[in-house]
């Protein structure tokens, strides 16, 4: 079983044309038949096909170079080539393909089902094309198209609809799980989620996919921890929830803690819309601290959330399904703008 991947490097290269021929028609009753060479097949396009079954790029770990086949050669009696068989690189939703060199982002596969990313090379066409009244027997046909070769890097970004972040053990897995059908690791120790997990949450018959990273650590943007490498996963979300550890005496400066860390990243992450959730109000001083904690950012959407009591998760519920409907409705106006404009 393949371990958890979302960034790597592949060779690819679409297929050759073939070579047309140079071929003159001989039959017995027939002695001036003329020139009869045939078309070079097409070379095989390198195709890049999303794979819906697929939740990482490890499999591209194993096999890193791709190649289309070449065309075959054109033959006499005006016989074409046969064609190069495509090659197809199958990758999971929401891959992006980026220049290994330079890092700029070619083309996001999300919402693509197969995308033709190399064309293969033309075949070339056989003497027979280049006859004329003058030029009875051509002696020359075309070589085939060279196909294309190059480097690129794919990175696989989670398409999810809401991020939890919080620092290690602040209950994102148990929230995760009371939320959603997903079984994350839930232990009495930090870093127990190594990978990031996905969720889906139905409420009022609507699905929400949800995302619970890795903890992050003051100090990850600099490698602390499991540094900010995950983060890349909640660049799509349409907004986040934060969870706070209410239990710990230093609660109060954690949310700033976290968006700085998340500042250090992209600055788009701190523009995206969020919920505050104080988690393991159950625990000794949780409470005090989070009325302190709602008093604080009384401006934001606060909620509670406690391990042994139900009836705080249904106001997280409605606040996430809130949150992206919201967005989904900014998404829309956004999109109608664009289009009068157009």
């Amino acid at each position: 079983m393949f371990g958890f991947s979302d960034e790597t490097y592949i060779d690819i290269a679409s297929g050759n044309g073939g070579s047309g021929c140079v071929s003159f028609r001989r039959e017995k009753f027939v002695p001036k038949g003329g020139p009869d060479g045939g078309d070079g097949g097409r070379g095989g396009d390198l195709v890049f096909v999303v794979k819906n079954n697929l939740r990482t790029l490890a499999h591209l770990k194993i096999i890193r170079t791709f190649r289309a086949e070449n065309g075959k050669n054109g033959s006499g009696a005006r016989c074409f080539g046969r064609d190069g068989a495509d090659m197809e690189v199958p990758v999971p939703p929401g891959t992006v393909i980026k220049n290994a060199e330079t890092g700029e982002i070619i083309k996001d596969l999300t919402g693509t089902e197969r995308f033709v990313f190399l064309k293969g090379g033309r075949g070339g066409l056989g003497n027979w094309h280049f006859r004329t009244a003058t030029r009875q027997a051509p002696r020359f046909a075309q070589p085939g198209e060279p196909g294309t070769e190059m480097r690129v890097g794919l990175e696989l970004l989670v398409i999810a609809d809401i991020g939890f972040v919080g620092f290690p053990n602040a209950g994102k897995s148990s929230l995760m799980n009371m939320l959603t059908n997903a079984r994350s690791k839930v232990a009495p120790y930090p870093f127990t989620t190594k990978i990031p997990q996905l969720g889906m949450m139905r409420y009022d018959g609507c699905d929400v996919v949800l995302a619970d990273i890795p903890g992050i650590i003051e100090g990850a943007s600099s490698g602390a921890g499991m540094g900010i490498k995950f983060l890349r996963h909640i660049a799509r979300t349409r907004g986040l929830a934060y969870l706070i550890d209410m239990s710990e005496p230093d609660c109060l400066e954690k949310y700033d803690l976290l968006r700085n860390e998340l500042s250090s990243y992209s600055h788009e992450l701190l523009e995206k819309k969020e919920i505050l959730i104080g988690t393991k109000l159950d625990e000794d001083g949780a409470s005090e601290n989070f009325a302190k904690f709602s008093e604080k950012y009384a401006d934001h959407e606060v909620y509670g959330r406690t391990v042994r009591q139900d009836e705080t998760i249904r106001p997280v519920m409605q606040a996430v399904m809130r949150l992206v409907s919201e967005d989904m409705k900014k998404s829309e106006k956004t999109e109608k703008e664009e289009e009068q404009e157009d």
